[in-house]
């Protein structure tokens, strides 16, 4: 099968022209050049996919060091795995990124081991992969290319939309293969067929994840819960156990299901009205949700043992302790000053306001929110450090005390010109 005409009608005309010049250039070199992973999949799957990785069956490096010069790219090298990447940049370039490894084989010494590279074809380097939709590759050298190269029945499966790994060990030798199983499965509604999914059940029971290094987990678990649609994705998971590695007792219940729903409605309102005020990690809402019926003691050390970074840390555990206590505030019948509720929101992540606005129960509540993001936060201040230092104050901590609290009267509708905010000042 040649896919040549698929290929120039899927990239946009530039990308095209560069994956050909790379074949170009194999061609000089006498290397074999072939595009593989999720790219060869998307293409049949007609998704827009332009990360492109190239494997060669010489020396990556020393290609890609030619190739950069050729097409005037920004090389970097990783001499430890024998793989480089070159980055176009420019207009007429649209800052694509191009992966080139060399073809090779892996060899896992014990179980949930990070493997042995050693170079070899590119029948082997196919073999080490996931699962078989995953193990396609197509030849770019000029006289082939377009050809697609299929050892192992990928297009078979992806056409009987089936998730299949390669080999019986494969969930053994990397068990984060199971998390990608469940990502691929409910992003394209795949099915892992049964010998498969016997096989994640086999490594979930030998307690394969204990044995992976928690830093790879948590990779896995941000992917999974930065899909288009993660709830699909955190049931299938749940469906197969797949969530006692972070905490034994851990299961989806009836609230974490109402609280994923919620999540759902409160992202799709906040990128109707308010995605321009400031990107959103869809991921840490839900993780929020997964983790929220454990008490804070247990996420504090959830987070230590998957080693989230200290940003990410802070989100998670001021969602836990802030929740419980603003939901209650903004629930409140009686009437609440916009700068008491500016005053509790502010200091808090957009990614925790939003999980705020999933767990409240009440539409007075959701009104405050909606404020919050329209108005109150959208009211900035006409004087700055350098009018108090006019007015005589000299440089402190006292700044921002006065700044805030004329912002506070600004808030409520006490003062609205600048003279107000001068005159406030300087009382």
């Amino acid at each position: 099968m040649n896919l040549a005409k698929k290929i120039k009608f899927h990239l946009p005309s530039h990308t095209y022209h560069i994956l050909k010049l790379i074949g170009e250039e194999a061609d000089a070199l006498n290397y074999k050049a072939f595009c593989v992973g999720g790219f060869v999949r998307d293409l049949f799957l007609n998704v827009k996919n332009f990360d492109i990785d190239i494997a060669v069956e010489k020396d990556a490096i020393h290609f890609g060091r030619i190739l950069s010069r050729r097409l005037k790219g920004i090389l970097v090298v990783h001499k430890k795995f024998g793989t480089a990447t070159i980055i176009f940049s420019g207009k007429d370039k649209n800052k694509i990124k191009i992966d080139i490894a060399t073809a090779r084989t892996e060899r896992y010494q014990h179980p949930a081991a990070l493997p042995e590279v050693k170079f070899a074809s590119i029948k082997h380097d196919l073999y080490r992969r996931d699962f078989t939709v995953n193990a396609m590759a197509i030849s770019i050298n000029k006289r082939s290319f377009g050809s697609l190269i299929d050892f192992f029945g990928g297009l078979k499966d992806l056409r009987s939309r089936r998730i299949k790994t390669l080999h019986d060990l494969s969930f053994i030798d990397d068990p984060t293969r199971i998390f990608r199983a469940v990502r691929f499965e409910q992003r394209y509604n795949f099915k892992i067929e049964p010998h498969t999914e016997k096989l994640i059940k086999t490594a979930i029971s030998l307690d394969m994840f204990g044995r992976t290094q928690n830093q790879r987990i948590r990779n896995e678990i941000i992917l999974i819960l930065s899909e288009n649609e993660p709830i699909k994705a955190l049931c299938r998971m749940n469906q197969l156990h797949e969530l006692r590695f972070i905490d034994r007792e851990l299961k989806l219940n009836k609230h974490t299901m109402e609280l994923f729903k919620a999540i759902r409605q409160v992202q799709r309102w906040y990128n109707l009205y308010f995605s321009k005020q400031r990107a959103v990690e869809g991921w840490v809402i839900y993780f929020m949700a997964v983790i929220d019926v454990l008490s804070l003691r247990q996420i504090k050390l959830i987070c230590e043992k998957f080693v989230f970074k200290k940003s990410d840390e802070k989100r998670i555990l001021s969602g836990k302790m802030a929740t419980k206590k603003i939901s209650r505030l903004l629930d409140k019948k009686v009437k609440i000053c916009p700068s008491i509720i500016y005053k509790h929101l502010q200091p808090l992540s957009y990614e925790v306001i939003l999980f705020i606005a999933a767990s409240a129960k009440t539409k007075k509540a959701k009104n405050r929110l909606h404020l919050f993001f329209s108005r109150y936060n959208n009211i900035k201040l006409s004087i700055t450090g350098k009018d108090l230092k006019e007015i005589g104050l000299a440089p402190g901590p006292r700044y921002k005390k006065i700044l805030n609290r004329i912002l506070y009267a600004k808030l409520d509708g006490k003062i609205k010109t600048k003279k107000e905010e001068m005159e406030l000042a300087k009382k």
